[in-house]
């Protein structure tokens, strides 16, 4: 154990999990190393006790454990009622999360828009009057201006995606959502959505994070699946496409990579209004799209130096799902 008595860890609690008791100025050697924060034990017997459990915090956060799914299962100690030292705390302590990441509270304080640029009648509320008065039963048809507008906003919003994926890689921290870092063979989706003259750009997209993640089977078979799955849905936008059959193709090719689509969410529509109708069967991924006389445009397609794109699905051999040459039975 590593001694920093010019750093005492006020009124921590011992890292243990069979332990209430405070912490003193002891820290983890290897935690110490790898650069981990806030490994406080009461004593060295303690921290011997609980070291076979404590280790695997260690190999999650190098990526190395059995399977790659260790880290998805042990959950990081952020407690119900803030801490002394940070301030930091769960705001639902008693939801039953299905894997290691956790809100952490408070968030970071919210960046001051100048007043003098426009913002939609929603910002300061959450709450859009406007979609409030739609008629859910009309779609907007957009002139040549409004077109023009939406292909700029939608360039736009592309270019922030890509200048935010690209710096995804391990160890980085998310920030705004919570202060877990990024490990190698996590997936993650970033959504972002642009207000410009008035009118909306909605685009996100699933990267891979590290090359750990690109040779796990089961992230990329769902991560592909849901890129095909949006790529056949695009390909049937046209006038006259009946929007149940998206979800008809969506679904189906879905089901043929062993995966599910998720009923409770959908596309929509999005113009000067946010969600504006139709309402579309969901998918994965999602682009903006311009539906013309001639076909579509797909406003928020990625350039050719786009960050992330599509990595080979995995293949089963001998009962074993290949990626790039890594294997997991």
């Amino acid at each position: 154990m590593a001694d920093h008595p010019s750093e005492p860890p006020s009124k921590r609690k011992c890292l243990g999990a069979d332990c209430g008791n405070d912490a003193e100025a002891l820290q983890c050697p290897t935690c110490l190393k790898m650069g981990m924060s806030d490994s406080y034990f009461c004593s060295q017997d303690c921290f011997k006790r609980n070291w076979t459990q404590h280790k695997l915090h260690h190999k999650a956060a190098q990526g190395k454990t059995q399977n790659g799914i260790t880290h998805h299962i042990i959950p990081p100690r952020v407690g119900s009622k803030p801490d002394p030292v940070t301030g930091f705390y769960n705001p639902f302590p008693t939801y039953s999360f299905t894997g290691p990441v956790r809100p952490v509270y408070p968030l970071s304080a919210m960046r001051t828009v100048p007043k003098s640029i426009a913002r939609p009648d929603y910002a300061e509320t959450g709450i859009s009057k406007s979609e409030r008065r739609l008629d859910r039963a009309k779609v907007d048809i957009l002139d040549a201006k409004g077109q023009e507008a939406m292909r700029k906003v939608c360039r736009l919003a592309r270019q922030v995606l890509d200048i935010v994926a690209a710096e995804l890689k391990p160890g980085v921290t998310t920030d705004y959502l919570d202060e877990r870092i990024l490990l190698g063979g996590d997936i993650l989706n970033l959504d972002i959505s642009l207000y410009h003259e008035g009118y909306h750009a909605d685009v996100n997209e699933t990267y891979y994070v590290g090359d750990r993640a690109k040779a796990d089977p089961d992230s990329v078979r769902v991560v592909e699946t849901a890129r095909e799955c949006l790529d056949k849905a695009i390909k049937l936008v046209r006038p006259g496409t009946p929007i149940r059959e998206f979800g008809n193709v969506i679904e189906k090719h879905a089901k043929s990579r062993n995966c599910s689509v998720v009923a409770t969410w959908g596309g929509h529509g999005i113009n000067t209004n946010f969600h504006p109708p139709p309402w579309i069967p969901h998918y994965g991924q999602k682009h903006t799209l311009l539906v013309t006389e001639t076909g579509v445009e797909v406003l928020t397609a990625a350039n050719e130096n786009s960050p992330g794109g599509p990595v080979p699905m995995p293949t089963p051999t001998n009962g074993s799902a290949k990626t790039n040459g890594a294997s997991k039975a």
